[in-house]
């Protein structure tokens, strides 16, 4: 790693930092980020993705990785489940138990709902965990709401469901008092102000963060509040396949143990969906940040039943995931290390672009950096770029890096690498399901009655391309949002006979399609299995 051509490389970046800390790079114009997308993103590359052959979405195209995981067979038959004596009975079953899914469950049990989660691993093991810069909220005196929505509109292509986006936005301060009175310690000055920042696209500084663990500070009480109202929590518990009633309503799911493979029939008024992402598909190759479980399960369960996908082709591709060292290959850092002062630079020692583009216009241009071997460093798992760290204590003093951004410096220190002192080697990461199921604004799929889903398999909020921090609001408004709303209808909801027939209906428009398959589905955990030397 430590070539020649490393450290005269390391050796510009140096010698160049006094330089690059003082110019102040243009944005770019409109023309020139689509044309940069367009010729470099992740998603415009049309022979990485597969057209539907059947389903709701029929025609549209998805990463082939998923493709593959919609029209796989699923992993029980029609019949081999007796749904006559549920083993578990509730009013909201809630199937995921991260950040979506805790508010979610908190919301609903504080209507008077019963409640019970299920997770394939543990309460917490999910996204929200890894989250590291913060949430956005527009409640300081110089920022609204509409100003808030104007930038997560246009960093999103101006896809966005507007209402969708609008509940989020305008929800956003409520979220964040709602996340202070549970417990969460967000950083504050000394007269109890809350610490804001800015991030990629914001005009106003609205991230509100703990340190660059927030995630974590925010998966802690929710667990907590969970745990503090004993609402019953089924882990190491997947849910591979919806139950419908005989009217086409969500009625459930069948579970199946992690461990034993032993199969449970959960039935419910309501239902949930709060599975979190889909990193560990691993489309187009690319590394993740995400954890161990993000398979897209939730979009496969929504699919099957009926539920229509929205923008399931983008995906969100961090632009600087860790290029080195390669035990930490794709492992997040944090895009607050951006808003604190740290500039991306090339193997030259050349600031490539403003710091604080868009996600998808960031991780654009890396990509175009890295696309010649004049401009990218070369690492043992491809080409980088330099993420120039010590430019923070150049501008913010010493200790910077130690106050606001300690976890990064601790995931570097690991490995004999001192952010304070020296640049990292950055490459994009695929961090975010842009895409998911499609709902209106209570939280409801547009087609199937009693389905709710939040979190990062919902479909629309967004738009194409997410904001930084409006990943962490999202959970907390929608999941609250689900909540709120399916005990609201488990109250006159009224549960027909309980069917699995969709599933054996999909299996004969497979047949029909002439799909050859041996994949079954959801996939639940990813396959690191080494091949056997052939």
């Amino acid at each position: 790693m430590y070539s020649e051509k490393y450290q005269a490389s390391l050796a510009a970046v140096e010698a160049a930092r006094a330089k690059n800390i003082a110019m102040e790079p243009q944005r770019m114009t409109a023309q020139q980020k689509e044309e940069l997308l367009a010729t470099y993103h992740p998603d415009y590359k049309t022979n990485e993705f597969s057209v539907l052959q059947i389903g709701p979405n029929k025609g549209d195209k998805v990463p082939h990785e998923l493709a593959e995981m919609l029209q796989a067979h699923s992993r029980i038959s029609a019949d081999s489940v007796d749904l006559s004596a549920p083993d578990y009975e509730t009013d909201v079953l809630v199937i995921g138990g991260g950040g979506a899914g805790t508010s979610a469950a908190i919301e609903a049990h504080r209507a008077g709902a019963k409640v019970m989660i299920v997770t394939k691993l543990r309460m917490g093991d999910a996204n929200t965990m890894m989250a590291e810069g913060g949430i956005q909220a527009a409640d300081k005196p110089n920022d609204s709401p509409a100003i808030h929505f104007v930038d997560a509109f246009g960093g999103g292509h101006f896809a966005a469901k507007r209402e969708l986006l609008a509940k989020l936005v305008c929800d956003a301060p409520e979220a964040i008092q709602w996340l202070s009175e549970l417990g969460v310690e967000f950083d504050k000055e000394a007269d109890g102000t809350m610490v804001t920042t800015h991030g990629g696209g914001t005009s106003r500084k609205r991230m509100h963060a703990a340190k660059d663990y927030s995630g974590a500070e925010i998966m802690r009480t929710l667990r907590d509040e969970v745990l503090n109202l004993q609402i019953p929590v089924v882990d190491f518990t997947a849910a591979i396949e919806l139950i419908l009633d005989e009217n086409g309503q969500a009625a459930g799911a069948v579970l199946m143990n992690m461990e034993t493979k032993e199969l449970l029939v959960a039935k419910a008024k309501t239902v949930i969906i709060a599975t979190g992402g889909a990193g560990r598909m691993h489309y187009q190759g690319f590394p993740t940040s995400n954890h161990y479980g993000a398979t897209a399960d939730g979009l496969v369960l929504g699919y099957r039943a009926g539920a229509k996908l929205l923008y399931a082709e983008t995906l969100q591709y961090h632009p600087t995931g860790a290029a080195h060292p390669e035990q930490i290959f794709g492992a997040l850092v944090t895009e607050k290390v951006r808003s604190l002062g740290a500039k991306l630079v090339n193997k030259n020692g050349e600031v490539f672009m403003h710091p604080l583009e868009t996600r998808d216009v960031t991780a654009a241009s890396i990509i175009r950096e890295c696309s010649t071997r004049e401009n990218g460093i070369e690492t043992g798992n491809g080409t980088a770029v330099w993420l120039d760290t010590p430019m923070i204590e150049a501008i913010g003093g010493e200790g910077t890096i130690e106050k606001r951004i300690p976890a990064m410096m601790r995931m570097f220190e690991k490995y004999g690498i001192d952010i304070r002192k020296e640049p990292i080697l950055v490459y994009p990461t695929l961090h975010y399901q842009n895409g998911g199921l499609d709902i209106t604004v209570d939280g409801m799929t547009t087609n199937v009655k009693n389905l709710f889903v939040a979190g990062e398999a919902v479909g629309g909020i967004h738009g194409k391309n997410r904001l930084m921090g409006n990943s962490l609001l999202d959970i907390i408004v929608f999941g609250r949002n689900a909540g709120i709303h399916a005990a609201q209808t488990a109250k006159t909801a009224t549960v027909g006979k309980l069917s699995l027939d969709h599933v054996a209906a999909f299996e004969k428009e497979i047949a029909a399609a002439g799909i050859q398959t041996e994949a079954v589905s959801p996939k639940l955990l990813p396959n690191y299995a080494r091949k056997a030397d052939k």
